[in-house]
């Protein structure tokens, strides 16, 4: 038997390989199975009758992700999902693509410049502030509070976040000062709506019914911790991905159609989010392997979507390709926000091909991968970029 890869928050591909190989679904201790073959996986994501979404208790107002769609199982996800969706409709996130536009422009037009050179840590300039610009104004933050987003999403993620004055702030840290920051901000939309998602929550009714302040909360939180960190690493992704094919950035230069298949293979080849969490709710087989109900089941969606028997050469990145990802999941839990993050994406990346004639990475070993398994891209990326000479008129 071939040695086992070790497993590389800057590569992990090659361990999910062998575990597709060899160990599709491994034990790593009691209770805890990961799966790995994009068959198991999607049927992980969607099958809800046997896989539970659930992860703590429903009702804890120090922890509303619990009480979220993404921690929801039927009846109670799809009350949630056709109340949220009232404020967050396709025509809605259509709306945003002029001024997402804008803040494209601005933060390119922001960029330090040596005549025709820019050298940025493209995530702390570009990729990270876009999305927190946009999810901030969609939920009617005022601009001095951005900051605090990114702090709060990355800890969430992360677990911990090295503060300025070097001070960390952990994910239960994290999560208390944003259900205070919000429970202010629904408050005083029930007082004075707005023209924003969060009043649009406030409001929203499905048979009488309308959200409860913890509902409210638990999706404010998913939509700025999921809306940042997907989006920042779908983007950063997509700039290392034209780093390493480099002949990509002239393609999509000339034939700007297909920034969008682009980005498709983006999410399938370094997938943002590379695993999802379940609950076994009862005994079931996958791949030939039991395991019993009340087992955590750790879905490999990174892996899923590098499946050779699903994905003819699977590791390679090609922008044609017929079989569709699942970077945003399956099922009912396909992400709420997944038409935002494309569109970001879309925007974000032909502002930046229509400024920059050039890019590279000078140097991958100086970029740093976010410290967690649970998602992959990029916490700075040190990146060098030369403008059209039109830009500069």
């Amino acid at each position: 038997m071939s040695s086992v890869p070790t497993y590389d928050l800057r590569n992990p591909f090659p361990w999910y390989q062998y575990m597709r190989l060899n160990r599709p679904v491994w034990e790593e201790k009691p209770s805890v199975w990961h799966v790995f073959r994009h068959e198991d996986v999607k049927r992980a994501l969607s099958d809800y009758e046997h896989f539970s979404s659930q992860r703590g208790a429903t009702d804890d107002p120090n922890n509303p992700i619990s009480a979220s769609l993404i921690s929801s199982d039927p009846p109670r996800h799809r009350q949630l999902r056709a109340l949220v969706s009232q404020a967050f409709t396709p025509r809605a996130i259509n709306n945003l693509t002029p001024r997402i536009e804008t803040i494209a422009a601005e933060l390119i037009q922001d960029l330090p410049r040596r005549g025709l050179q820019i050298e940025v840590d493209i995530v702390d300039a570009f990729t990270a502030p876009l999305p927190v610009i946009v999810i901030a104004e969609l939920l009617g933050v005022p601009a001095s509070d951005r900051s605090r987003f990114k702090v709060w999403s990355d800890a969430i993620i992360a677990g911990s976040r090295q503060m300025e004055a070097g001070e960390e702030l952990t994910f239960n840290e994290a999560q208390r000062e944003m259900v205070e920051y919000f429970s202010a901000m629904i408050h005083a939309r029930v007082k004075n709506p707005q023209d924003d998602l969060i009043s649009g929550l406030v409001t929203a009714k499905v048979d009488g019914e309308s959200l409860s302040q913890l509902d409210i909360l638990g999706f404010c939180i998913l939509l700025l911790v999921a809306g940042n960190e997907t989006t920042t690493n779908l983007l950063s992704n997509a700039l290392f991905t034209l780093h390493k094919q480099p002949e990509l950035w002239a393609q999509l230069t000339q034939d700007p159609s297909l920034i969008s298949p682009f980005i498709e293979e983006v999410l399938r080849f370094r997938s943002p989010v590379q695993h999802m969490y379940r609950t076994a709710t009862a005994d079931v087989e996958l791949s030939g392997i039991a395991i019993p109900a009340g087992s955590h089941i750790v879905a490999w969606i990174g892996s899923a979507n590098r499946d050779e028997a699903v994905y003819p050469d699977a590791q390679t990145f090609r922008i044609h390709r017929d079989a569709r990802n699942i970077a945003f999941g399956h099922g009912i839990h396909f992400c709420l926000g997944a038409p935002l993050a494309r569109l970001e994406a879309k925007i974000a990346l032909h502002a930046l091909l229509k400024a920059f004639d050039y890019m590279e990475i000078p140097s991958i070993a100086a970029c740093e991968p976010v410290p967690t398994g649970l998602v992959y891209g990029f916490q700075s990326m040190p990146t060098r970029m030369t403008l059209r000479a039109e830009e500069t008129v």
